[in-house]
């Protein structure tokens, strides 16, 4: 076989990507390509590229995210809805200072 001819691949049956595409992780109940239906404070910070202090001033502000409590941690989650309005009031508040 030259390199310009490639083996046969007739016969060989490959299940559809639908089919395969959806991969189990130990450990986590979740599905590894599923969405995740909340993003943190931290990821709409980074996401946005704006201080997390804007992010928590903004959401506090509007009345935006879910604030959930372990101990002495807290953690605060938007929806997808309430990230975009985040970027869109973080969006004014930038052209208003400039």
């Amino acid at each position: 076989m030259n390199s310009g001819q490639r083996p046969s691949t007739v016969g060989s049956k490959k299940p559809p990507v639908e089919e395969d595409a959806a991969t189990w992780v130990d450990g986590a109940g979740t599905m590894a390509n599923e969405v995740p239906r909340f993003v943190t404070q931290a990821r709409v910070s980074h996401l946005l590229s704006i201080p997390e202090d804007e992010v928590r001033r903004i959401s506090v502000e509007a009345g935006l995210g879910r604030v959930e409590r372990v101990g002495s941690e807290e953690v605060t989650y938007f929806t997808y809805e309430e990230f975009h309005r985040v970027g869109i009031l973080a969006a004014r508040s930038q052209g208003a200072r400039h």
